[in-house]
């Protein structure tokens, strides 16, 4: 049972959520194209899920050859909990490896059937999303040791996320669904930039480069102001050049005020110097469910 404990929490569902949220603006998008598609959104969100479930296994991986996670001040998980052996998590990585493959191939076969360029291209681009989700923090170069993980979160779940899954219902691409997609980019980010803001002195100390690391916490928390506002401002342009808008259709900008109470509590924790892990936990925590309701409300009000 401890086993089976360590493996769902070296899963890291929590997070799972934020993968699901530009799935799930895309299908609201879909809808109000008129051209929703039940398998492909279905098929592209366990696609999403199994592609965020790697890259918490390959994380967890190459955090743990690094030396990354021994001064963790998040919850002990993976590797690091002693249950689960560095061999079994690299056996678990080619089998949701595999299931990516299988997912992501049924995906393009029921989107494309004969159009041959866009299943090739497509395909690349799912190459490359493994290949994303795996080197994070594996291999001889790790991205996200780089500070290039904000720019990958930001493209993987953000215009990929969003932008893909539409292309694969619509097989058009407005130009326009750029800013959706940058809402759900910057707010995913935003959940990134409190994890390195709560990892910075380890990762300091592990030669771990995050932006975080290059930029210090306190501008690390202005750009965190900068990646929220851009998200809400991006959201409300779409809804704004929609033929007919209504005030309710802003609805999704109710998510602000959780956002902003927790961007309180980060300046308060940034001006204190707070080491400890806790309080950056509770927020990461209240950023990740405050995007996913973005999602939700993003895409009922486009539905509706």
């Amino acid at each position: 049972m401890k086993l089976l404990t360590a493996w769902i929490n070296a899963f890291r569902l929590r997070t799972l959520p934020l993968a699901a949220a530009s799935i799930i603006v895309a299908g609201g998008l879909a809808e109000q194209y008129q051209v929703f598609d039940a398998n492909i959104f279905l098929l592209s969100l366990l696609t999403a899920l199994l592609l965020q479930i790697l890259s918490n296994l390959a994380n967890d991986y190459g955090d743990a050859l690094t030396g990354a996670d021994d001064q963790r001040i998040g919850p002990n998980i993976g590797i690091q909990s002693g249950l689960i052996s560095i061999k079994a998590m690299k056996n678990a990585i080619i089998i949701v490896t595999l299931l990516c493959l299988v997912s992501g191939l049924s995906l393009l076969t029921i989107s494309f059937d004969d159009d041959l360029n866009s299943w090739l291209a497509f395909l690349g681009l799912g190459a490359l999303a493994i290949v994303a989700a795996i080197t994070y923090t594996m291999g001889k170069l790790p991205y996200g040791y780089r500070a290039m993980g904000d720019i990958a979160v930001f493209i993987f779940f953000g215009l990929l996320g969003v932008l893909g899954c539409f292309y694969l219902q619509a097989l058009i691409l407005p130009a326009v669904l750029l800013l959706p997609a940058i809402s759900l980019g910057l707010l995913s980010a935003a959940v990134l930039n409190i994890n390195n803001m709560r990892d910075v002195y380890n990762d300091t100390k592990s030669n771990k480069i995050t932006l975080v690391v290059l930029l210090g916490r306190r501008n690390a928390f202005k750009y965190h102001l900068l990646l929220i506002f851009g998200a809400m401002l991006c959201g409300a342009l779409y809804i704004y050049q929609l033929e007919d808008s209504q005030v309710w259709q802003y609805l999704f900008l109710l998510t602000m005020s959780p956002l902003l109470k927790s961007c309180f509590q980060l300046n308060d924790a940034i001006k204190s110097d707070i080491k400890e892990g806790e309080m950056f936990n509770e927020q990461l925590k209240n950023t990740a469910v405050s995007t996913f309701v973005f999602s939700l409300l993003f895409a009922i009000v486009l539905i509706a």
